[in-house]
């Protein structure tokens, strides 16, 4: 074989390893573009999802009084998140009319969570409610005329207010408050006091 010939085919060679690498190259950079967009947007989805079940947006309300009383009391939250009640609590549960709230209070006192919605919250949505709530300790439902949210949920000196029953907020917080570190009573009994509830 000739100089010349072994010359053209070096060239060649030199030239197929070139293209080689540039693919290489452009595949990797593009595999590396993929991979940083996927990872970029799971991050910003799992932030989203974070930020929608964060507890961030609940209100913590000082509470001084806890006395007895078997007269009504104006309370400064509606609902209330704790405050003077009534010596008898609330047996927790679902309940299907409004409650007197300084009956609910005691039972909060206790641990319980009170979560209130609107009564005019349409049908499947009460009911995605009790799905949620049915069967759970110290956790009392029932409706609530005048609420300013959809769903509000209640424990002492807490309360978050929800546009509606699938807010991942919502199981968030009975996990964060039945029971939780504020309540002045853990452990007191969330039956054996008044009310029977329908589910």
């Amino acid at each position: 074989m000739s100089g010349d010939a072994r010359a053209t085919i070096k060239q060649r060679l030199a030239t197929v390893r070139a293209q080689q690498r540039r693919r290489t190259i452009a595949v990797t950079g593009a595999a590396v573009v993929v991979f940083g967009g996927i990872t970029a947007a799971a991050t910003v989805l799992i932030l989203q999802e974070r930020s929608r079940s964060s507890l961030d947006a609940v209100q913590t309300i000082a509470v001084t009084q806890r006395e007895h009383t078997t007269g009504p009391v104006t309370y400064p939250q509606s609902p209330p998140v704790g405050g003077d009640h009534d010596p008898a609590w609330q047996n927790c549960g679902i309940y299907r009319r409004p409650l007197r709230a300084e009956n609910v209070v005691h039972a909060q006192e206790h641990g319980a969570v009170w979560i209130t919605y609107r009564p005019d919250l349409p049908r499947d949505q009460v009911e995605e409610l009790l799905a949620l709530t049915r069967g759970r300790d110290y956790v009392i439902v029932s409706p609530f005329p005048g609420l300013a949210a959809p769903v509000v949920a209640s424990a002492w000196t807490k309360q978050l207010t929800l546009d509606g029953v699938d807010d991942p907020r919502l199981p968030a917080f009975l996990r964060a408050h039945i029971q939780g570190p504020a309540t002045p009573e853990p452990g007191a009994s969330c039956s054996g006091g008044i009310g029977e509830p329908s589910a």
